[in-house]
């Protein structure tokens, strides 16, 4: 199956089987959850699996200790359960002892739309990025989730990378550089739009609509959310051009933040809005699609709060 045709999930795991068959040090620990991609490492590397059932805070603890022999571990849960249930595990078993230790969280942002404030990720992102020494990632596409597999197996330290449970265009070619942190995808002279995850992918959809209205609007992928590429981020936002940050996440501590942090320290004083998810929960239970539009992070409400922006 081509990796355009599978979740987010599955090609992340699927690149780490891979990895795992070469090299028994690589361990994985689930928090009770099954999958394709998954049951190969249960059939095939039963002895580098480990299902530590819904216990998310000890299964940190005994990645920790796997670490600590000289394992490359993996935990994987709903991206809530594997961050905000057991940050103090992470900040204290992880990050203080700066263990290679990568937590993998599916249902970025919206993804568990009908599930509730429960399964919605929208502070996880800007929780994970202040830990110091924590790396950061939140892919597009599933080139770039199957890269940052062997990112996180060569690279030590604590890690987090969120997937999306929706499958979206690739808007990479195979191996591209992933290094940089960040990647301009789209030129434009008027303006630059930075967005993250899946919203790169509504960005494009905006840009076509501001178009339209004789707007030339830059895309500005910014996947690696910690730690932040700053040089390469104010150069390719340009000098003196509006900026607007989209994302699906909390507005507070989100991407909106996180440039507005780095346009701060460095003294540029381009304007800058931020569009993401107000100081709320949803408690709605619909679509992903209803979701934004209630929360006015459609299309057309996007547009729309642009072109008044720039007025």
């Amino acid at each position: 199956m081509k990796i355009a045709d599978i979740s987010m999930r599955d090609a992340f795991f699927d690149a780490l089987y891979d990895i795992a068959r070469q090299d028994d040090r690589v361990m994985l620990l689930t928090g009770d959850f099954g999958a394709p991609s998954l049951d190969k490492f249960r059939t095939d590397l039963s002895r580098q699996y480990i299902n530590a059932g819904v216990a998310e805070q000890n299964m940190v603890t005994i990645a920790a200790g796997l670490a600590l022999s000289g394992k490359i571990v993996y935990i994987y849960s709903i991206a809530p359960f594997v961050t905000l249930r057991c940050f103090e595990q992470i900040k204290l078993d992880l990050c203080c002892m700066k263990l290679h230790v990568t937590a993998v969280g599916v249902g970025a942002g919206y993804s568990y739309s009908t599930s509730g404030p429960t399964h919605h990720a929208t502070e996880d992102a800007a929780v994970m990025r202040i830990l110091p020494g924590m790396t950061v990632y939140n892919p597009s596409d599933n080139i770039m989730v199957a890269a940052f597999a062997g990112m996180s197996y060569r690279d030590p330290g604590p890690k987090y990378i969120r997937l999306d449970r929706e499958k979206f265009p690739l808007r990479y070619e195979e191996k591209h550089d992933f290094s940089d942190g960040l990647a301009l995808l789209k030129r434009g002279k008027d303006m630059t739009i930075i967005a993250s995850g899946m919203m790169v992918h509504q960005a494009f959809k905006v840009t076509e609509e501001l178009l339209k209205h004789s707007i030339d609007a830059a895309i500005v992928d910014l996947y690696r959310l910690s730690p932040v590429n700053d040089n390469l981020l104010l150069q390719v936002m340009g000098k003196n051009k509006p900026v607007v940050t989209l994302a699906e996440d909390l507005v507070a501590g989100g991407i909106g933040s996180i440039v507005a942090e780095v346009m701060a320290d460095n003294g540029c004083q381009s304007r800058l809005k931020r569009l993401g998810t107000e100081n709320q929960y949803v408690f709605q239970y619909a679509s992903r699609e209803c979701l934004h539009s209630h929360l006015g992070l459609d299309v057309a409400s996007i547009t729309t709060g642009i072109l008044r922006w720039l007025q």
